[in-house]
């Protein structure tokens, strides 16, 4: 994630990095070359054009496209961000918990506090469909590291080894029963964080609508020289340029954000985070 001061608008006026320019370059530069043809058409060969009523009705149309468009995937956005909150907020409340009513055998809490520092690095793999390895994860050990990383799911397995040195604890009766369970409800709460983040992920925006949209969007770009050589003429094609620009760029700003746990400049900023927990809980832990 690119961070910025939203009071300085002017000192990102001409960035590239993250502003999409280099995603919408090709589809503009087709809708500016097609529309100096149509002007030269228009005034070397035969006239070509056609009342702008038209175009101004579908722009209304497309324009609420695109709002929803955006919005929807801004929601989806968030609601990520919301959710890697709740990670955040989660890992600390069990470590707090951890190195106040386990203090009576630090190596467990540590323990603990090492495979709750890997669950977010875990998720953001798993989201992400990389194989790690994890940061630190020399600091687990070495058998029951690699069986996670191995495994199915690696975050789950790492939430199990979590649990477990929570069952491990209750066994030897350095927390009641009580404990467990507010503790074991941390857990939960992670996995049902991954289960959300995991929803956003694979569930992409309906195809028809994608479609729609595009095929909208080709459809006015296309056509809106015909709608305005008469009017502008030469003009015709640095006004071509703006729409299409304006367009397509919200277009795909809807497509950059709608699934925010890459590693888009626009993506959420996982990294940061997962380390950002680690030295948080380690910090807590006394370790």
């Amino acid at each position: 994630m690119i961070q910025y001061d939203s009071h300085k608008w002017l000192d990102h006026f001409f960035d590239i990095r993250g502003s999409l320019v280099r995603e919408i370059i090709g589809r503009v530069s087709l809708c500016v070359a097609w529309s100096g043809a149509v002007v030269a058409f228009h005034n070397y060969v035969a006239p070509v054009g056609m009342p702008i009523q038209l175009h101004t009705l579908m722009g209304l149309a497309l324009g609420l496209l695109l709002v929803f468009r955006t919005s929807s995937s801004y929601e989806r956005f968030w609601e990520g961000r919301k959710l890697w909150g709740g990670i955040v907020n989660e890992t600390r409340n069990l470590v707090r918990s951890a190195s106040v009513y386990i203090k009576g055998d630090p190596a467990l809490v540590a323990r603990l506090t090492r495979w709750t520092a890997a669950f977010p690095w875990a998720t953001m793999h798993s989201l992400r469909g990389t194989g790690g390895p994890w940061p630190h994860i020399t600091e687990l050990p070495p058998a029951e590291a690699h069986a996670a990383m191995d495994a199915q799911h690696p975050a789950l397995a790492v939430a199990a080894n979590m649990s477990d040195c929570l069952r491990e604890a209750h066994e030897r009766e350095l927390i009641s029963d009580i404990m467990l369970t507010s503790m074991d409800e941390n857990i939960q709460l992670l996995v049902d964080y991954l289960g959300s983040c995991e929803r956003i992920h694979k569930t992409p925006m309906p195809f028809a609508y994608a479609v729609h949209l595009r095929r909208a969007l080709v459809l006015y770009c296309f056509t809106l020289p015909f709608a305005m050589v008469e009017t502008f003429g030469w003009t015709t094609i640095i006004d071509v340029l703006i729409i299409a620009y304006t367009f397509f760029g919200i277009e795909e700003i809807g497509v950059e954000i709608e699934s925010p746990f890459g590693h888009d400049a626009n993506d959420l900023p996982l990294e940061d985070i997962c380390t950002t927990i680690h030295k948080n809980i380690y910090a807590q832990a006394g370790i």
